[in-house]
């Protein structure tokens, strides 16, 4: 099982803070390790050279009978017991030991065979300076680690600021908001260096231009494509309408009403691209705009009024929304076909084969088509377009048992 660590863990100024301060500690405990050592053995050495000297002159003395300093003496008590052992067995050494509760340099050699003679040296100055020069490393490496923590840290934020700040208009560009733009201050000075996270900002500028001038010119070339085939589709429709009664003049009229309805829907979504779009708000009960759509529909459509409310919202296009919805569950669905009001929650439901996975997982999209069966054409786009405008949002699922589900929550 993987331990899940909190989110803030992830982020980018934890994981410099952290490898900052780990980096530290080691810098330090190798410099302090270092020092330590170097001052440790200087001043180790300086107390054995001493000892092992005056030892030298009480052996000296002690062979020549005279009698020995007061430092110097033969089998003293605080010997240690392992320096003893050396010098009866005929080796002379130093050590550091103890000598009435001080520290003492202690050197030790073999006289009269059996017998050490040993003469101690004041360690008590060397063991508080060795003392001192730790606690002096732990606190000078204490205010290093802290001091260069704080800067790392100030550094590294003002990165992460700016990446957030990239990364908070990546999230408004991907939500439609084309105008959004970093506007870094470095990628507009030459003078200035210009780090990665400029690039990144420099780069998704351009990027945001780019695509919404595709965009722009996208919806202008929908716009003109239908505000031209307006004016053919009058004269055609008008000439339809002179044409005589039969099959032939029927199927005449219902293509030419099919495409100046897929003008008319061009246009729309034209508007809805622009994002001008306005709302007359008026309060309107659900059930009653429910009921009004269902019998504009001219279809077997089964309204279920669970909870009634009144919203404020706009007639038209809260119709135009419902209407669209009844219509493509009555088009690419099967019956029966329901629409069930819940308060402020709307929902048009069939018993077809559902929406296909795309529309579930990103929405509808534009005249897409999916294994070769019939796409959802506009209509879906111009409700979730209208929803928006509302300022509501438009769902997409599937029933458990089967059957498509829209549901529409109004604010």
């Amino acid at each position: 099982m993987r331990l899940a660590l909190p989110r803030w863990s992830g982020t980018l100024a934890v994981k410099a803070a952290v490898f900052i301060t780990v980096m530290c500690c080691a810098l330090a405990a190798l410099l302090g390790v270092l020092v330590h050592v170097s001052v440790t053995n200087q001043t180790v050495g300086e107390a054995r050279d001493l000892a092992l000297s005056r030892l030298r002159e009480a052996t000296e003395a002690y062979e020549a009978g005279e009698m020995l300093e007061w430092d110097a003496g033969v089998d003293p008590p605080d010997l240690p017991a392992s320096l003893r052992a050396l010098a009866l067995g005929g080796d002379r050494g130093t050590m550091v030991g103890e000598h009435r509760g001080r520290p003492a340099m202690w050197a030790a050699g073999p006289v009269d065979g059996n017998r050490a003679l040993a003469v101690e040296v004041d360690y008590s100055q060397g063991a508080r300076t060795i003392a001192g020069l730790d606690r002096a490393i732990l606190w000078s490496s204490a205010l290093a680690i802290t001091t260069t923590l704080l800067v790392g840290a100030f550094a590294v934020t003002r990165v992460t600021k700016r990446l957030h700040t990239t990364a908070r208009v990546a999230r408004r560009i991907s939500a439609g908001d084309l105008d959004a733009r970093v506007d870094d201050p470095r990628t507009k000075d030459a003078t200035r260096p210009q780090d990665e996270v400029a690039a990144v900002a420099a780069a998704l500028d351009t990027m945001a231009g780019s695509l919404q001038g595709k965009l722009l010119s996208e919806q202008r070339f929908t716009a003109d494509v239908a505000h031209e085939l307006r004016t053919p589709l009058t004269g055609l429709h008008a000439a339809a309408e002179l044409l005589p009664p039969g099959r032939p003049t029927e199927l005449v009229r219902d293509r030419v009403a099919a495409l100046r309805t897929l003008t008319e829907d061009l246009l729309e979504i034209s508007r809805l691209d622009t994002g001008r779009e306005k709302v007359e708000p008026a309060t309107e009960r659900l059930a009653a705009v429910a009921e009004r759509v269902v019998r504009a529909s001219g279809t077997d459509t089964e309204v279920v009024v669970v909870r009634d409310l009144a919203v404020e919202t706009d007639r038209r296009r809260l119709e135009r929304v419902l209407g669209n919805l009844v219509a493509n569950a009555h088009r690419h669905g099967r019956g029966p076909v329901s629409v069930t009001v819940d308060g402020a929650v709307v929902t048009v439901r069939d018993h077809g084969d559902g929406f296909p996975e795309y529309l579930v997982s990103h929405g509808p999209q534009r005249f897409r088509t999916e294994g070769g069966a019939r796409g959802h054409g506009l209509g879906l786009t111009i409700a979730v377009g209208q929803a928006e405008v509302l300022g509501a949002r438009l769902s997409f699922s599937n029933a458990e048992d089967g059957g498509a589900v829209a549901t529409l929550t109004l604010r």
